[in-house]
């Protein structure tokens, strides 16, 4: 069998030109990007992507956490978890609530359990129901229905890349979520070698 390609994240020495000047913004502070870089079309075409979907979604900042949350642990990401758990705490969203999104939906509050519903479908169904579809658009609008889409989309495209290439939790995340770790959490130690 061959050797797998490694693919750290790069330095800013290694840095693609034709993504210069990147790694000064949203690139160059998390390494999901800076392995990105390897393809720096990709990344360059990701960007306007990532300000619709990270910044300027129409589910707001918690709902869009709960999303991505969801989205991390339907596909094994450490890393998504890690960062988004950091995330969520910095909008607002308690480490109890945080937890709840890796359990069964009954055990959410209402609007979480409509959006992890919604991810488990559309992981387990390729679609969402009808049924799902008019309790997004009740909640969030059209809009937000397109954009829970999207945002499922968008970070498993990152967790495929984050897994594949078993890139590390970037330094200061993993800092605080061992000077603050989740309540349920893997020991930090154990963490430590866990895949991306």
């Amino acid at each position: 069998m061959p050797d797998m390609p490694v693919f750290p994240p790069l330095s800013d020495a290694d840095w693609p030109a034709l993504a210069d000047g990147m790694q000064d913004g949203f690139a160059g502070r998390l390494n999901v990007y800076r392995t990105m870089a390897y393809n720096p079309a990709l990344l360059k075409a990701w960007a306007p992507l990532r300000q619709h979907v990270v910044l300027d979604n129409a589910l707001g900042a918690q709902l869009s956490e709960v999303a991505i949350l969801r989205t991390g642990v339907r596909l094994g990401s450490s890393y998504e978890w890690g960062q988004h758990v950091v995330r969520a705490r910095a909008c607002g969203m308690d480490d109890a609530r945080i937890g709840s999104i890796r359990g069964r939906a009954e055990g959410m509050a209402p609007q979480d359990a409509t959006i992890a519903r919604a991810v488990d479908e559309l992981f387990d169904q390729k679609r969402l129901s009808p049924a799902i579809q008019a309790a997004l658009v009740d909640m969030v609008g059209t809009a937000g229905l397109f954009d829970v889409i999207a945002t499922v989309g968008f970070y498993s495209t990152l967790g495929y890349i984050l897994n594949s290439c078993d890139t590390p939790l970037d330094e200061d995340i993993a800092a605080e979520l061992d000077a603050r770790p989740l309540a349920g959490e893997p020991d930090p130690a154990d963490r430590k070698g866990a895949r991306s």
